[in-house]
């Protein structure tokens, strides 16, 4: 049985930037990616996918370009840019410090 979850709000641009880092991904590659490493945990919507995708755009996180995708069609390819790779530095710093702490106040005896 599965339990669908909801990511915090911010986490899903951190996670797409963590896929996107090793090279250009289309966005049903991204989705498909993001799953895979969460082994079947996060399943990213088109509908929460894409428009968190331009926003990242327009805040010049990534960049994207229209390539031919391994299918044979144009599809677009998102890269990280410099401020992308910064904020995901940061966001992951950020990241393992709040998680560390929720871990040991719910590790803590009453």
């Amino acid at each position: 049985m599965t339990k669908k979850m909801e990511l915090l709000r911010g986490t899903l641009e951190m996670l797409i930037l963590k896929v996107v880092a090793p090279g250009p991904i289309h966005g049903y590659g991204i989705s498909q990616r993001l799953k895979h490493m969460s082994s079947n945990v996060l399943d990213v919507r088109q509908g929460s996918l894409y428009p968190a995708l331009h926003r990242m755009e327009k805040e010049g996180l990534v960049s994207a370009k229209w390539l031919d995708s391994d299918a044979g069609h144009q599809a677009k390819f998102y890269s990280i840019t410099r401020a992308g790779r910064k904020r995901l530095d940061h966001e992951t710093v950020n990241w393992e410090t709040l998680s560390n702490a929720i871990a040991f106040v719910l590790r803590t005896a009453d």
